[in-house]
């Protein structure tokens, strides 16, 4: 399905190009649009991650049974170079699952900088996976797939190792007819071991969310203007209670080489399923030097 809105929006921007009158042009590229905007419904599957119902005990009794009642489940130490000089990630965990028309693959890492425990730090991180396992086996339970097929895979990747930050950036894909990516990003301060949220880098602007929203919300109406191809859910007319209209404060976010802040949005969030995962570079204009 997720092919198919792809490729129909690539035949409707196609017909935009070919058609010689511009209005009736424009008429097909926002049925596809509206038609890209209904692909928000996926958003329901990965609702999930954001779930807050999982207490800590409970995750941790969620992966325990699995972990013994599971074949399938493997604890791999597996090694990763070091990053950087004090900081090294470490595959914890793995949770892999066959049954019938339903697969999952979880990697669940730890992290050590320095020579700190990072008891909390890890904690939230197995937290989160406990999450994606215990959605998977609901589902499973459930049988939601039916005569269909449902998968969940869930890596991770280093994308922030500079002097003050370590960023573990976690990827998750959904299947099921359709895909969904989403992104978890733990952003962890290398001098106190400690998760930091956006409100931490901004403790001293009160009004971060409203500088940074408009900052996206310019950058959405530049890359909308110069390229037919991008569409955000953003000054779209009738659709504009559903439009962006500004960050929760909760969004994952990472430093790139430059040291700039970057912002990232789940597939579906702010975009139709064919735009992907979203990410939008604050410049240090608009953020200051905290990176």
């Amino acid at each position: 399905m997720e092919n198919d809105s792809r490729n129909n929006l690539e035949k409707l921007k196609e017909e935009y190009h070919n058609i010689p009158v511009p209005a009736s042009a424009r008429e097909n590229m926002m049925a596809g649009i509206e038609k890209a905007k209904k692909e928000k419904r996926m958003r329901i599957v990965i609702q999930f991650t954001k779930k807050t119902g999982l207490t800590a005990a409970a995750a941790l009794l969620a992966i325990t049974v699995m972990a013994n009642v599971s074949p399938t489940t493997a604890n791999a130490m597996e090694n990763i170079p070091v990053l950087g000089t004090i900081a090294k990630v470490v595959t914890f965990r793995t949770f892999e699952d066959t049954k019938d028309n339903y697969e999952a693959k979880i990697d669940i890492p730890q992290v050590s900088i320095g020579d700190q425990a990072n008891t909390e730090v890890n904690k939230s991180i197995e937290e989160y996976a406990n999450q994606l396992i215990a959605e998977y086996e609901k589902e499973v339970t459930e049988d939601v797939a039916g005569e269909g097929h449902y998968s969940v895979t869930s890596s991770y990747q280093v994308v922030t190792d500079n002097d003050k930050y370590l960023s573990l950036r976690i990827n998750t894909t959904v299947i099921m007819a359709s895909g969904a990516d989403f992104v978890k990003i733990f952003t962890i301060d290398k001098a106190t071991g400690q998760v930091v949220t956006l409100k931490d880098l901004f403790r001293d602007k009160a009004d971060y969310i409203q500088s940074l929203s408009d900052n996206i919300k310019e950058q959405m109406r530049a890359q909308m203007a110069a390229d037919d191809s991008k569409m955000y859910f953003f000054e779209s007319g009738e659709e504009a209670a559903e439009d962006f209209n500004q960050i929760t404060g909760d969004e994952s976010f990472y430093f790139n080489g430059n040291g700039e802040l970057v912002l990232v949005f789940d597939e579906y969030t702010v975009a139709p399923g064919y735009m992907g995962v979203v990410e939008f570079t604050i410049p240090k204009s608009v953020t200051g030097d905290i990176g």
